[in-house]
């Protein structure tokens, strides 16, 4: 039986879903930023890090669009 809150706790645990991923986000973008600076750059670990980085940035879109929607009248 689904109850009021369900739909509460299902927007609850998108919400923590969106944080964890945003601040991996953020760590990938650090992470980035000092191989890059790095005395031999690592090109390979790099792209892999902004491959990830990508794939987060569209789940993150997903889940903030599923928590607010954009309703077309």
């Amino acid at each position: 039986m689904m109850g009021a809150n369900d739909s509460g706790d299902a927007e609850t645990d998108l919400a923590s879903e969106l944080g964890r991923l945003k601040e991996e986000h953020r760590d990938l973008d650090a992470a980035i930023e000092a191989l890059k600076v790095g005395i031999v750059s690592d090109q390979l670990q790099i792209q892999r890090l902004k491959k990830r980085k990508l794939f987060l940035r569209d789940r993150i879109s997903h889940i903030e669009d599923q928590i607010h929607p954009d309703i077309i009248a």
